[in-house]
């Protein structure tokens, strides 16, 4: 039980570190972010995902810059069954370009979302602390500007979410999927 004990506060330690050092992109640009992205990518620790993550596919992220400089954000997922499950937060912007907050209803958690590296005709790297009860887990995303992406850049999602604490059977480049239909 010590050691199990002293193994999770190293890990928390960790975890903690690498939330320290995660920086957006450097002259993030806000309207080359706009338009649809592909969720190509997903890693994370958590609970749930460690249960859901052999059923997850690539879904879609629109990408809405509000006149205020926030960011809309509409994601999509076809389900199983033909139906679409569908989620959309208001990302508020930060006084550092490419961080932004947002509360989940539908988690009921607080997000603080980065934007750590982007090509924005290729590929971003969403990295996002979620925190709920005082407690915080690490998110990663990759955004890709179409549903498939490159050996090479799935390599470099890894290492990043590596880097920033998730256990590699937790890193999941998802299957290709067909889009729900528009809204």
């Amino acid at each position: 039980m010590k050691t199990t004990l002293l193994r999770l506060i190293a890990a928390l330690a960790c975890v903690l570190a690498a939330y320290a050092e995660v920086m957006p992109a450097k002259d993030f640009n806000l309207e080359q972010m706009t338009g649809k992205w592909y969720l190509v990518g997903f890693a994370t620790n958590a609970v749930w995902f460690v249960n859901h993550k052999d059923s997850m596919k690539v879904g879609t992220v629109m990408v809405e810059p509000t006149a205020g400089g926030d960011l809309d954000l509409s994601y999509a997922n076809l389900n199983e069954d033909g139906s679409c499950w569908r989620m959309t937060h208001l990302a508020k912007k930060t006084d550092t370009p490419g961080r932004y907050t947002f509360h989940s209803q539908a988690w009921n958690n607080d997000n603080d979302m980065r934007i750590v590296d982007v090509v924005y005709n290729d590929y971003a790297l969403v990295h996002t602390i979620k925190t709920k009860d005082g407690m915080s887990e690490v998110l990663n995303k990759l955004y890709s500007r179409t549903p498939e992406t490159s050996a090479v850049l799935q390599q470099k999602f890894t290492q990043f979410s590596v880097e920033t604490g998730i256990v590699p059977e937790n890193i999941a480049i998802l299957p290709k999927n067909a889009e729900c239909p528009e809204a």
